[in-house]
């Protein structure tokens, strides 16, 4: 497929099927995401593929904490409530998302329950969990390279047939994904990729977020 339009076609699928992911085209999938583009060439990722019980044990897990109130925990900073240009656009999806699944807006039970999902993993058959040294905190360039990865395993998924969401609810319950994944003690938890087949009757799988024209966010100079 050729690149540009492999990149406008993806989109984030938050329904699948149940229906196993083949190790083998995992493998493949990281085969060619590995060569995404990395500082110095630090290469400074791990990837843990879970499936099967362990998965389902971080989605009970993760779904009992946040029903019993406990507060996220990741396992570096982040600023979880976003403002001004950023939150616009966080609820622009939300919306699309709603409408199209027909959620009304006084329906709590509905969209907790969506909420829920992330949580779950969206159910998916597959999660590859991201994760980098704990010896390179601060760790802004290896976390922009796990960006750069995360990006090549969604593309080459996609070109695959297969679907994807990029998924931060998914961990942050750390301890719960550290336990039930078997993550050491000295790797912290980037981020980590729901994976399977796309469910083409879940209608949130429509949905396709937008983008800014250029001109609001680019400026060349020298020109």
């Amino acid at each position: 497929m050729v690149f540009s339009q492999l990149i406008k076609d993806r989109k984030s699928i938050r329904g699948f099927q149940k229906k196993a992911v083949p190790r083998e085209l995992i493998d493949e999938i990281i085969e060619v995401a590995k060569w995404a583009p990395s500082s110095m060439n630090t290469q400074p990722w791990y990837v843990h593929v879970v499936s099967g019980e362990p998965l389902d044990r971080i989605r009970q897990g993760n779904s009992e904490n946040m029903i019993n109130g406990v507060p996220p925990k990741r396992d570096f900073p982040m600023k979880e409530a976003y403002e001004g240009e950023h939150r616009k656009r966080q609820v622009a999806i939300a919306v699309q998302l709603f409408d199209a699944m027909g959620i009304e807006r006084d329906d709590k039970a509905r969209r907790t329950d969506w909420v829920m999902r992330g949580f779950r993993q969206f159910d998916a058959p597959v999660s590859l969990v991201l994760t980098y040294d704990k010896n390179l905190e601060p760790a802004a360039i290896s976390q922009f390279d796990l960006g750069a990865f995360s990006h090549a395993i969604v593309l080459a998924a996609w070109e695959r047939g297969l679907g994807t969401v990029i998924n931060g609810q998914g961990i942050m319950q750390s301890a719960v994904v550290h336990e039930h994944a078997g993550i050491p003690d000295d790797q912290s938890i980037m981020i980590c990729i729901a994976m399977g087949y796309p469910d083409e009757d879940f209608v949130a799988n429509t949905v396709k977020s937008t983008r800014e024209p250029n001109e609001k966010f680019v400026r060349y100079i020298g020109f």
